[in-house]
């Protein structure tokens, strides 16, 4: 077309969202084309710019219904469009035009937000038809992408997201990649990772015992088993028992046979990961269920484009014992679940074949964040392994893997990471800037501009150096790649977390105010963040009974929180929002964390505050040695070195002590999630233990008749798993009891369940049938973590109230 169209008219299309590396341009260009339409379309770094030019009817049709139609990766957070001048179609070349990116800013001149990032997603299903396909030139290559999967939050550097802009700028394309990278009708276009085993990365695999003095082969010219043979090698290594360091999407994996009790055996000693259970990967959805119970919910995880691990229970569901797959023991213990994720590379398909099922666990030594390079690994992993199987694309953010269970019917994540980070969630209205740091365990970030909030993934658990190091990495990249200078920084009120150490020095960095928010109320912020209500205000709010469990939040009496009952009965602007309506009557914790590690002294706390003798026959007497009972009797009566804790969690862990459960804990929960299982497996009996409710303001729950109820089912000989369902039958009704006395208060009539408690499937289930029967509108967690990895959220959200004012 070389003259003016007649009648035309132009509009300009700008949207935002997830619309860059997951084929939005060539989708904007195949409608265009169809709808006979002259323009270009760029991106930019706020996302999308579309300039389109033709008959009238010709462009409302490829405006109509244009949001209904776009790629399966791809999510729209705005769209705006805007009539302009009409230009000559030769302006704008020969039809219609995919352009190169525009720069950080519109062709008008504004500045403007930088686009959503979107996350690692796993191999879609036409990739998989070619790398199963002896006659296509991909076949059986472990690099294998095109526009609807593969990397993306772990490879870039910058935005836009240009091939420049990412770990694969090292790896020039071959000439018949470029014609698919130059192709707006092919499913590679503009696909950033694309590349084929001519002109893309290399796996190589390099044995090498723990302690061998010889370098680790870091680099692929000092490789010798390359490609395809060092996938067999890796095989064969694990099927003679190996633990291998393998470099996957996001980090690296510690692996073995998790069928060889040895194997994982060795692997936990040398990974210093005593009890915490260890995921398992299998080669497809039918391994799955030869493993655990796969319902259609389960199936749906497992199979999405993120590739979670995802909690199943561990009966198997194959048809014969033949089928079913003896998992070692050493993978999971005490509780009723395995973490189960299907393959989300191809390398990692690539890898699963033919062997049984594997471990597949973080790439570090226990408490430190997941390896993301070579080198690194090379030093830091070296003596954990027998082998690694490594590759040369960079992975420029580590990405751990996402976690999630199934409970009440929906998803519940556990953890937010790869597949997920950093997808944005809405928060509903434009505020500051503000970047919040989370709390001391499960650390995540979440910086809040515009109207949304950024979650980064999973960086884990504040006890390390490394781990601090690797918080401020993704402080900066987060604050770099979404163009965000924050005006606050957030962080939690404890005086002695290491993250808020950090988010202080950082804040004077910046020269901007830090501020810090109560534990508790930022964990029901993140609730109704994720429920939308982050920016009522006025007679927009309703009001909503906040109950947050879970085991440690320093309070604003300076003791510790944990089992609390909010009235939130004004907008989160106000300074008084959160009320503190009831919690659990406090009770000493001897000894602070050695107490938290020991669940036998916090039983033996509760037995003296109850006014129950220490009884030779209740097991956390008899996991106490006289001498250590003494010292512990002596500090309790003293009070010396006990902290005064109100937390759920605690008690939780008391109670599987008392019902000999669990004596110690090797990590956080474990006690509790021992509980849980027996309490899933217990018969189906509405027996409950009492909680007694006074009236006061607050309302304090007493747990003192729990206590005396538990001692004498113990003394009678009930089992473990009945004393496990009455307390958590307790529990659920208590709930609906506080909550049904706030409402009559004046509480309103919606109550939100969160922190790490809320995490227990059975618990939560049964507070949903108690809350529901009592008339109650009921939100829980489905977006982010109910633990402290969805803390960061709530803190956003109610530094930027706090801002506005």
């Amino acid at each position: 077309m070389k003259h003016r169209l007649s009648a035309a008219v132009r509009k300009r299309l700008a949207v935002t969202g997830v619309v860059q590396g997951v084929g939005f341009r060539p989708f904007v260009w195949r409608r265009a084309r169809r709808c006979g339409l002259a323009g270009w379309v760029a991106n930019d770094a706020s996302g999308v710019v579309v300039e389109i030019e033709g008959e009238p009817a010709a462009v409302e049709r490829f405006i109509h219904g244009f949001q209904d139609d776009i790629p399966p990766l791809a999510a729209i957070d705005s769209l705006t469009v805007e009539t302009i001048p009409a230009k000559l179609s030769a302006s704008d070349g020969d039809g219609f035009a995919i352009l190169e990116s525009l720069a950080n800013s519109d062709s008008g001149g504004q500045s403007v937000r930088a686009t959503a990032v979107p996350p690692d997603i796993a191999t879609c299903a036409a990739c998989m038809a070619e790398l199963c396909d002896p006659g296509n030139r991909r076949h059986r290559y472990p690099f294998i992408n095109c526009t609807d999967c593969g990397p993306r939050f772990s490879i870039i550097v910058d935005l836009p997201y240009d091939r420049p802009n990412t770990t694969m700028a090292p790896f020039a394309l071959c000439p018949r990649c470029n014609a698919e990278y130059a192709d707006p009708a092919d499913r590679r276009f503009h696909a950033q990772p694309n590349a084929c085993g001519e002109c893309g990365p290399t796996v190589w695999f390099a044995a090498h015992a723990p302690g061998d003095p010889r370098p680790v082969p870091t680099e692929r010219s000092r490789a010798t088993c390359l490609g395809e043979a060092a996938i067999d090698a890796a095989r064969a290594a694990l099927r003679t028992g190996q633990i291998l360091a393998i470099k996957g999407l996001g980090g690296f994996h510690l692996v073995c046979d998790a069928t060889n009790d040895r194997a994982v055996g060795l692997l936990r000693d040398r990974k210093r990961r005593v009890g915490k259970p260890l995921a398992v990967m299998v080669a497809d959805i039918d391994a799955a269920r030869r493993i655990g119970c796969v319902d259609e919910q389960s199936q749906r995880l497992l199979e999405s484009r993120e590739r979670p691990i995802v909690l199943l229970h561990k009966s198997p569901a194959a048809e014969s014992e033949a089928e079913a797959v003896a998992i070692s023991a050493e993978v999971s213990t005490g509780n009723d679940f395995l973490g189960v994720m299907l393959p989300s590379t191809p390398l990692h398909h690539l890898l699963c074949e033919g062997l049984p099922p594997l471990v597949m666990t973080s790439g570090n030594l226990s408490e430190e964040p997941i390896v993301r390079d070579n080198e690194t690994a090379a030093s830091r992993l070296d003596a954990l392994v027998d082998g690694f199987l490594l590759h040369d694309r960079d992975i420029h953010t580590a990405c751990d893997d996402s976690v999630v269970r199934c409970a009440a019917g929906t998803v519940m994540p556990i953890r937010r990471s790869r597949g997920y980070a950093p997808l944005p969630i809405p928060l509903g209205r434009s505020g500051p800037n503000v970047l919040a740091v989370g709390g001391e365990l499960k650390a995540a970030l979440c910086l809040a501009h515009d109207d949304r909030a950024i979650m980064s993934q999973h960086i884990g658990d504040m006890g390390t150096i490394e781990t601090l190091d690797s918080l401020s990495r993704t402080a900066d990249h987060l604050m770099k790649l979404f163009r965000v200078r924050p005006q606050a920084i957030v962080a939690d009120m404890h005086p002695g977390y290491l993250s808020t150490g950090w988010a202080r020095r950082c804040a004077d960095t910046l020269g901007i105010p830090l501020l810090q928010c109560q534990h508790h109320h930022a964990h029901v912020a993140s609730l109704i963040a994720e429920h939308g209500g982050s920016g009522r205000t006025g007679a927009d709010w309703r009001p909503l009974i906040g109950v947050c469990f879970d085991g440690t939040g320093y309070g604003l009496d300076s003791t510790i929180w944990g089992g609390e009952f909010f009235s939130v009965d004004g907008p989160l602007s106000a300074q008084d929002a959160f009320r503190r309506a009831a919690h659990l009557v406090p009770f000493p914790l001897p000894g602070g964390d050695a107490g938290i590690r020991h669940p036998s002294r916090i039983a033996l706390a509760l037995l003296s505050a109850s006014g129950n003798a220490w009884d030779d026959r209740l097991p956390p007497v008899q996991a106490t040695p006289a001498t250590a009972r003494e010292v512990l009797r002596q500090q309790i009566a003293t009070n010396v070195n006990c902290a005064a804790t109100s937390s759920m969690g605690r008690l939780f862990d008391a109670i599987a002590a008392l019902a000999g459960v669990r004596q110690s804990i090797t990590y956080e929960a474990e006690a509790a999630m021992n509980l849980e299982a027996l309490a899933g497996m217990a018969p189906e009996k509405r027996e409950a233990y009492t909680f007694t409710i006074a009236d006061g303001e607050p309302l304090r729950i007493g747990w003192h008749e729990v206590v005396r109820a538990v001692v004498r089912d113990v003394v009678d000989g009930t089992t473990p798993a009945v004393i496990a369902s009455r307390f958590h039958w307790g529990v659920a009704h208590m709930i609906a009891e506080v909550c049904a006395r706030l409402r009559m208060q004046g509480g309103g009539g919606t109550v939100g369940l969160t922190g790490g408690v809320f995490q227990n499937a059975v618990l939560l289930s049964l507070t949903l049938d108690a809350l529901h029967d009592a008339g109650f509108e009921v939100l829980f967690h489905h977006r982010v973590p109910a633990n402290d990895g969805g803390l960061a959220l709530g803190q956003a959200v109610l530094a930027r109230q706090w801002l506005n004012g």
